[in-house]
């Protein structure tokens, strides 16, 4: 399993019926309520945004992530609450007065187009805003808000927002949609937009996780048209309360967030290689591999090959012919051999790879082999213990090595026993992760994963270019017998941006 993170391309929080832009304020606020203060905004707000998918997509056309194997991707939207860390936040007041709102509900939608479901996508600009405390109310200003604009950076009324997407470009409805579902406008009622997921809230400071997969792979295999984005809102009941006396609200991180924070779309696909050739068992599924390189390079066939199991006598092994491969990424061929057995074990066994072709040149089948073991020597039978101490022995990264973000690295590990000088570990489940450290916090970068493992050992790959610059540690889990062990930090290294 890997995972690929999507941020941003632009965001911007709009407020029921004024023209306020924030956009680039650190932090979204969706509330709803009442205050009763002319500079701040009575309402509520939606917020919306776009998702730079093309790095995503890129690496689909070049195989780095393929859905031929497993079981395709999995797309979660990660919004950090602003009020995660301290559960005295809970339940208390913003510094502008607003309560911090419990027991809410908000949905994620898509962007409708002109007419709905019907005519052309609604295109949007973020704007320059940051300031909230701008309440101008429907078409009009007052002369105070005329005066802070022009003397405020902060505060700006260009678009987008409650009624402009672009300078000369309106919304087919203010505020995007019709909360009350009264607009005669087919399509732009709350009840016409497009519902990508619902996430109850409790307490206020969850954290958003809106699963998009269905939505994103939609996009990505051409079945939908890529919409000029989605929002995020309260429920239209919790929009449409009357006679409130308070305002309620929740934050998160924004894209143009100064911390870690930031925003994003985590894609997670399995390209796990986990090749049996050196410890292959009868009975069981097992997984073999082929590796097509040229000049180092991996490149992909022009199709993919089927395998024949030969016995020992270099005999076709009955059922075991023209068995299907998937290519679980670019160049890595894998497949699946399940409930292979023979008289004498262990004995040698041969996995002939034939239909094999790179631009159109025919190349001649190719024969590797294996050692099918006994099913008993797969079992421990007793108490004997089976948990041992390791190490660990790294190529391909360098502790404290600054890395660019445009870089991907191969990180190879060898694991030995520890106290020993050279017994290599061949198969064992183990597992690394990614993370930063803000004090005595770890915040996870990547979760706990399986490393990949071939006859030549275990390895995982780096990609750092959807990482944001810091300071990161790598720790290793081994799992063995009643036992897991954890080494902590084992590989340390910084990214940095490229000028």
């Amino acid at each position: 399993m890997s995972i690929h993170k999507s941020y941003f391309s632009k965001n911007n929080t709009i407020m029921s019926h004024t023209y306020t832009n924030t956009a680039m304020s650190p932090y979204i606020e969706l509330f709803f309520g009442d205050v009763k203060k002319e500079l701040s905004p009575n309402g509520f707000s939606r917020f919306i945004f776009d998702l730079d998918l093309q790095p995503l997509e890129e690496k689909i056309q070049n195989k780095t992530i393929t859905t031929t194997c497993g079981d395709g991707m999995k797309h979660i939207l990660r919004m950090k609450n602003t009020s995660f860390f301290d559960k005295e936040l809970l339940n208390d007041t913003w510094s502008n007065g607003r309560r911090r709102a419990t027991s809410f509900d908000l949905v994620l939608y898509r962007l409708p187009l002109t007419e709905g479901s019907q005519g052309e996508t609604q295109e949007w600009d973020e704007g320059v805003g940051y300031d909230y405390n701008l309440g101008n109310s429907n078409t009009t200003q007052s002369s105070s808000i005329k005066n802070k604009i022009l003397t405020d950076k902060t505060v700006s009324d260009r678009p987008s927002n409650w009624f402009q997407r672009q300078t000369i470009n309106n919304w087919t409805v203010a505020g995007i949609y019709d909360g009350t579902n009264s607009n005669v406008i087919d399509g732009l009622n709350y009840s016409g937009l497009t519902i990508i997921g619902i996430q109850h809230f409790e307490l206020g400071n969850e954290d958003i996780e809106f699963d998009m997969t269905d939505e994103i792979n939609s996009i990505l295999n051409g079945d939908i048209e890529r919409p000029s984005g989605w929002g995020i809102s309260f429920k239209p009941e919790f929009e449409n309360i009357t006679g409130m006396t308070e305002n309620y609200s929740v934050g998160f991180f924004s894209r143009h967030t100064q911390t870690f924070y930031e925003p994003y779309l985590e894609t997670e696909h399995n390209n796990l290689i986990d090749d049996d050739r050196l410890t292959f068992y009868e009975k069981k599924n097992n997984k073999l591999y082929l590796y097509v390189n040229t000049l180092g390079n991996s490149v992909s066939l022009d199709e993919n090959p089927k395998v024949d199991i030969l016995d020992n006598s270099g005999n076709l092994v009955e059922g075991f012919g023209d068995i299907e491969s998937c290519e679980i990424v670019k160049g890595v061929y894998e497949v699946n051999i399940s409930d292979l057995t023979s008289d004498n074990l262990p004995c040698m066994m041969y996995d002939v790879w034939k239909g094999i072709k790179i631009d159109g040149n025919s190349v001649e089948n190719l024969e590797n082999n294996f050692v099918l073991n006994p099913f008993n020597e797969y079992l421990n039978l007793n108490d004997s213990p089976q948990n041992y101490k390791v190490s660990f022995n790294f190529n391909g990264i360098g502790m404290n090595e600054k890395l660019l973000n445009t870089d991907t690295r191969k990180v190879n590990v060898s694991i030995k026993r520890a106290y020993t000088s050279n017994e290599i570990v061949q198969k064992i489940n183990v597992q690394y992760r990614i993370y930063v450290r803000e004090g005595m916090t770890e915040v996870e970068v990547e979760k706990w994963s399986n490393m990949n493992r071939t006859e030549h050992g275990y390895y995982f790959v780096l990609d750092t270019k959807d990482k944001i610059p810091n300071e990161y540690f790598v720790d290793i889990k081994v799992i063995t017998d009643k036992e897991v062990n954890t080494y902590k930090r084992e590989i340390q290294f910084q990214i940095v941006n490229k000028k």
